[in-house]
């Protein structure tokens, strides 16, 4: 081995990710309200770059209002149809309400009041006697005593500190007769949550019958009883592509309305383009240069979404034209091999983006599915795979309710379907499905 010191030339190749590509990489996967944010961003650090706003904007509350209130100005007055789900009330507001401010001392009502600040969005107490009494330098027996009252508002089972107490609350405010479903919460609640209903019907002895009635009942409550004062706003999907089908013939498109438009300050450009200035002159060139860096950039990433939604609908024709129930097995390393591209370049185009079908808007992602043999050779795909098997749980006896390897053995025997037990486990788990033991009905 020659330790010697000494000078030698070395070829070797090495892709260094430059800060242009890397910011291409991430143009690429950007959604249309990422990519929006990104201009605007840019537009506030490049003076050559202008921008105006499409139907998508970032989500900046200080913004937001200052649009709404222009708004208004040139309508002239408020808008009521904007207003109509606006006037909801909170949890806290409703719980006020339901006092009686004649009867709870002033101390009371600001023990309350604080003890419904310590709710969360559920409506569970998710504080401490002790501490609220330390808190508020109070009796912990007041505190307790207030808590009982929140506990007696609606909607009933406010204020429990669990599940189990939630519900308890619900049994004894509107079912007070149903003495054994109380006893059951109160002192079997994890066995009945298990399905371990044997233990229950043994240590009561009650029936089957009698637990399985006990546990539709606790269906029936509701356990997040503070859930119905969230004011979220519902959010809407605009999907990145749209694909169409007319005359039997597939025609895909990009949805760009969304993205802003992109324009080039000339006045700005022509008045220091001239100037004698270095840095000056240096400082514009870096920003014409970022300028066309980023058309380029974006042009790229509009090729690439179309090529790959145009490549999904070349392999997906009977999906858009007759249904989801016809989607076939399909990868992003078949696409990318087709489209000569790298399968991350597929994974980031297709990232948190969505396409407008015939028959509703869906993920790119879902059209990405794992191979599942068949008996004649052929092949389909792992959702349809799924769907057979929610299908088959839906008909099934539930008395006897179809296990794993009855539901195997019916999709290769009937379907010539050929999966192994541990996948038809799988599937069914995340398809959000019990197992057989817990879909047995008595």
């Amino acid at each position: 081995m020659n330790l010697n010191a000494g000078l030698w030339q070395q070829q070797t190749l090495k892709l260094n990710m430059t800060q242009e590509l890397t910011q291409a990489i991430a143009l690429l996967q950007y959604t249309a309200q990422e990519l929006t944010a990104f201009l605007e961003n840019k537009a506030l650090e490049n003076p050559l770059l202008q921008i105006e706003p499409g139907n998508v904007q970032p989500m900046d509350p200080l913004k937001d209002r200052s649009r709404q209130k222009h708004k208004r100005a040139v309508k002239g007055g408020e808008d009521w149809i904007e207003n109509i789900a606006d006037n909801s009330i909170t949890l806290e507001e409703q719980l006020i309400s339901q006092l009686n401010l004649k009867k709870h001392s002033n101390e009371q009502l600001k023990i309350i009041r604080y003890l419904i600040h310590n709710l969360d969005v559920n409506g569970y107490f998710t504080g401490s006697i002790d501490e609220a009494a330390a808190a508020l330098q109070a009796d912990p027996e007041m505190v307790e005593k207030s808590l009982s009252i929140l506990q007696g508002l609606e909607p009933a089972g406010i204020a429990g500190d669990c599940l189990q107490k939630c519900l308890l609350l619900q049994l004894e405010r509107n079912f007070p007769e149903h003495k054994l479903a109380h006893e059951i919460v109160s002192d079997y609640f994890v066995q009945l949550a298990e399905k371990k209903w044997k233990v229950i019907a043994k240590e009561l002895d009650i029936t089957l019958k009698e637990v399985q009635d006990v546990f539709d009942h606790i269906q029936s409550l509701n356990p997040r009883p503070g859930g119905e004062f969230l004011n979220e706003k519902t959010s809407f999907v605009i999907p990145d592509a749209v694909i169409e089908v007319a005359d039997g013939d597939i025609i895909v498109r990009t949805h760009d309305d969304p993205l802003p438009k992109i324009s080039f300050n000339e006045s700005y450009y022509k008045q220091f383009s001239e100037t004698k200035d270095q840095q000056v002159r240096r400082f514009l060139q870096d920003k014409f240069q970022d300028y066309q860096w980023i058309l380029k950039s974006i042009e790229q990433r509009r090729e690439t979404l179309i090529r790959v939604v145009m490549k999904i609908a070349e392999k997906q024709p009977l999906f858009f034209q007759k249904g989801p129930q016809y989607l076939k097995p399909m990868t992003m390393k078949e696409v990318a091999e087709e489209l000569s591209i790298h399968e991350s370049t597929v994974s980031r185009t297709v990232r948190e983006k969505y396409v407008q079908t015939p028959s509703g808007t869906f993920e790119l992602k879902s059209f990405f599915t794992s191979t599942i043999q068949t008996i004649d050779e052929e092949s389909i795909s792992s959702a349809a795979v799924k769907k057979a098997i929610s299908l088959l749980i839906e008909k099934e006896d539930k008395q006897k309710p179809l296990s794993d390897q009855d539901i195997a053995e019916h999709l290769k025997n009937a379907e010539g379907t050929v999966v192994s037990r541990r996948t038809v486990a799988k599937y069914r788990d995340q398809l959000g499905i019990p197992s057989s033991s817990k879909r047995k009905r008595y």
